[in-house]
């Protein structure tokens, strides 16, 4: 009998054939792809290998005296250049400290290429096992990549270029040269750069000095500068010293003895001399900034190198006060504003608050991308309902919101059917903020403001805050922020009226004033007052009090367009920014906060044009004043820009804005006659502003979004930035005498309670504008539109015949 060709053995001997080839052609695939990766690799690589930065400024690293930037007062607020690293060579450096990174950061870096393999091995097995990312595989060589020539973004293109970059380094340099770099460049925590600074900063002592347990402790820092760092977190910073000195024991860097007495050294926080612990003593980030650029445009890269002391106009406490005056302006806005939900939500594990560990890997991966911003700190909520929100900083720092003020500024991300957007629930990461004596939660600030505050007299800036974290962008807002100044421009509209005929007792209409498409040669422009309210008429004193748009309007169409572009100029203005149209009545220029500022000393001051300025001199490395300002002064005749007269009839305007118009709140708070001042709200409430001034100090707040958009409805320049002001205000005026109005200029009267110039005396001076005459019966809103400008402008025929040439008709 013959066998069967579909006998078991037979189909098992076919399955395992099948089987066979199958694995082979899988394999055979396999390695074609394998070798087609290593193909393309090479072609990228070969491709990008050209276009990789050049390591010369690696090697050729030499330590230089640094540009330092000092308040007037001779408080340090910024150091440019490599020195201020305190960079020294590997050999000077300790090897307990060498030891101890490596111990922390990379104890294979003297055996591995650049990428420890066997440690991503490890750190894939960990982060598998605890489900998240609990350790990371980035060596030395990588983290010298990222700190030297690229950017923290987390895409696969930086990623690519980082590791190429880590082979040209191992393949250049020698392992001491990329530890020595490492050890001197990697940020520490509190504007430290490498491990001598970050010694100074925190234990006030040479690096030569430290012991082995604060070795282990500046090494724990990298892992997280913000959080590890023993100022902004001792329990963190000493837990992490522990870890440190245990990888030390096991490594072989420390006997027994050595490591118990590591452990329990008590670790003493204290700055070097001249230094205040954690880096400056201000926030004058700004003001370095600035002050270094202007520098520069004088010794280009020189000023690195020289040992250059730039010594500025700012006062440090009026600089501090600045900078909490705007940071709490910011803050309040951002309480009123709706909340808009926290900033993620993690799947946070069950039961991980019970496993500190796991809990402080989770928070401190956090701090990558929402990082601590000063007094706006990161935290995790554990658990939230309306009554209560409890939050993790730490394992050990939990941190509980139980105020009913701090609870109703997110009540819409805590009720039962929050929308998920907004929901406030375990896993919500959300910062966290000190409110006076409650903690509250709070979004990231989304908004900006600026403020600056000069010296009329001469123009010196006293205090300069360009942005609510200089970290975050290094963008000024005080001088590099074009914005239209809204209300806060009209002054300088009345002033060119008061020179062209025009009194505080001049009528004008407040009636809707409306320019058809036919008129403007494009479309209709039907401006509105605030609130659109409107009143039959106005004087040019109460049209100011009140900011009314269409009294602003009368008088420069009145005035003429072109005439108050002249006119502007001598205040400081950029005539190309000013266009020669009437929505300039309204603030439609652009200005910066600092420019803004320049032109309100002009009413200051009593009518001279100073510019401002920031660097007071500047010393080279011996002492030696190299540079010396020469600023223009109020008082010499060459700077005069605007009548005396103008200036005493605005100034005393200004002043009764600041006591019974729409910056009220100013006399009310401050208790001072001597102080004028103007809000500014611009179309829909993109900007606000409020600019305030004594005969000794001016002072500007802007506040909006870098890309504009609404604050809001109810958002003006007083509720917003007024505020700002005042705080700044309350403490630079304190204990300061009034000062009283001076004599009046000659060629100035009071008549009747209000200022007359000589030769527009009453009878003569332009009494009504965009109304009837009086003889005219009155019916309606008055008179519009330019037809009408002649009658505007002199009110009767008689008053017409005798009015004097220089004013418009």
């Amino acid at each position: 009998m013959s066998s069967s060709t579909n006998s078991p053995k037979n189909n098992a001997g076919a399955s395992h054939s099948w089987v066979g080839r199958f694995f082979l052609k899988t394999a055979i695939f396999i390695a074609g792809l394998g070798l087609c990766g290593v193909l393309l690799g090479a072609l990228a690589l070969a491709l990008a290998w050209p276009n990789l930065p050049d390591l010369g400024a690696m090697i050729d690293y030499r330590p230089r005296v640094p540009l330092r930037i000092y308040t007037a007062d001779k408080v340090l607020i910024g150091e440019f250049g490599e020195e201020r690293r305190n960079v020294l060579r590997f050999n000077e450096i300790p090897d307990v400290m060498k030891s101890a990174i490596l111990s922390a950061e990379d104890d294979r870096f003297y055996q591995h290429g650049g990428i420890d393999w066997t440690g991503v091995a490890r750190a894939s097995l960990a982060n598998l096992t605890h489900m998240s990312k609990t350790q990371g595989a980035s060596t030395i060589t990588m983290q010298v990549a990222r700190n030297f020539y690229l950017s923290s973004e987390k895409t696969y293109t930086r990623k690519f270029y980082e590791l190429l970059l880590t082979f040209k380094i191992e393949a250049t340099l020698t392992k001491d040269q990329i530890l020595d770099l490492y050890m001197n460049q990697i940020y520490l925590g509190h504007r430290a750069y490498g491990f001598a600074a970050a010694s100074r900063t925190y234990f006030g002592k040479p690096l030569g000095e430290i012991t082995p347990a604060e070795a282990a402790m500046l090494a724990g820092i990298p892992k997280a500068p913000s959080r590890f760092n023993p100022i902004a977190n001792f329990d963190r910073a000493k837990s992490r010293q522990g870890y440190v000195l245990g990888r030390m024991k096991n490594l072989g860097y420390l006997t027994e003895d050595e490591y118990q007495r590591a452990t329990h050294e008590e670790i003493v926080i204290k700055s070097a001399a001249g230094t205040p612990a954690g880096g400056y003593a201000i926030h004058g980030e700004y003001v370095a900034e600035l002050a270094r650029q202007l520098l520069y445009g004088v010794y280009q890269d020189n000023i690195y190198s020289r040992g250059f002391n730039v010594y500025t106009t700012v006062n440090s406490e009026d600089q501090e006060q600045a900078y909490k005056a705007v940071r709490d302006g910011i803050l309040d806005y951002t309480r009123r504003s709706v909340y808009p939900g926290p900033e993620t939500t993690l799947d946070l594990p069950a039961g991980v608050e019970n496993d500190p560990a796991r809990l402080d890997a989770i928070l401190d991966e956090l701090q990558d991308k929402y990082s601590d911003n000063g007094d706006v700190l990161t935290g995790v909520v554990l658990d939230a309902s309306p009554a209560k929100i409890t939050v993790a900083r730490t394992s050990k720092e939990i941190i509980e919101v139980t105020d009913k003020r701090a609870l109703r500024v997110v009540a819409r991300g805590l009720v039962k059917n929050a929308k998920d957007n907004v929901r406030i629930e375990r896993g919500s990461v959300v910062y966290l903020h000190k409110n006076g004596d409650y903690w509250e939660v709070i979004n990231m600030p989304a908004v900006q403001a600026a403020f600056v505050a000069l010296r009329p007299q001469d123009g010196a800036i006293q205090s300069m805050v360009g942005g609510f974290d200089f970290e975050e962008g290094k963008f000024n807002r005080v001088t590099q922020a074009w914005r239209q100044p809204g209300s806060s421009f009209k002054p300088f509209i009345y002033a060119s009226a008061l020179e062209r005929g025009l009194t505080p007792a001049t009528q004008i209409s407040d009636e809707p004033f409306t320019l058809t498409a036919a008129q403007t040669g494009s479309k209709a422009w039907a401006p509105k007052n605030y609130g659109r309210t409107y009143e039959p008429m106005l004087t040019m004193r109460q049209g100011l009090y009140k900011s009314k748009n269409m009294v602003s309007i009368r008088i420069m169409q009145a005035v003429g367009p072109k005439y108050v572009q002249d006119y502007l100029t001598r205040f400081g203005f950029d005539r190309e920014r000013q266009p020669a149209v009437l929505p300039l009545a309204l603030g439609a220029g652009s200005v910066t906060p600092l420019q803004l500022a320049g032109a309100y000393s002009v009413f200051a001051n009593g009518g001279y044009r100073v510019p401002p300025y920031i660097i007071d001199h500047v010393t080279d490395s011996s002492g030696k004043v190299i540079m010396q300002a020469k600023p223009t002064v109020a008082g010499d005749a060459a700077a005069r820009a605007v009548d005396p007269r103008t200036v005493y009839v605005m100034t005393d305007m200004l002043r009764g804005v600041a006591t019974s118009g729409t910056g009220a709140r100013v006399h009310r708070e401050l208790k001072r006659d001597d102080i004028g001042g103007k809000t500014g709200t611009t179309n829909e409430s993109h900007d606000a502003w409020f600019a305030g001034f004594t005969p000794n100090l001016v002072g500007v707040v802007w506040m909006g979004y870098d890309q504009p958009r609404s604050l809001g409805s109810s958002e003006t320049g007083g509720g917003a930035s007024l505020p700002i002001w005042l705080e700044y205000m309350r403490y630079a005026l304190k204990g300061k005498p009034e000062i009283p109005p001076g004599p009046m200029p000659a060629g100035l009267a009071k008549v009747d309670g209000d200022y007359y110039f000589s030769e527009f005396p009453p009878g003569q001076a332009v009494a009504r504008v965009g109304l009837p005459s009086p003889s005219d019966t009155l019916t309606g809103g008055g008179m519009d539109g330019i037809g009408n400008l002649l009658n505007e402008l002199t009110g009767s025929t008689e008053q017409r015949r005798e009015q004097p040439p220089n004013v418009p008709f």
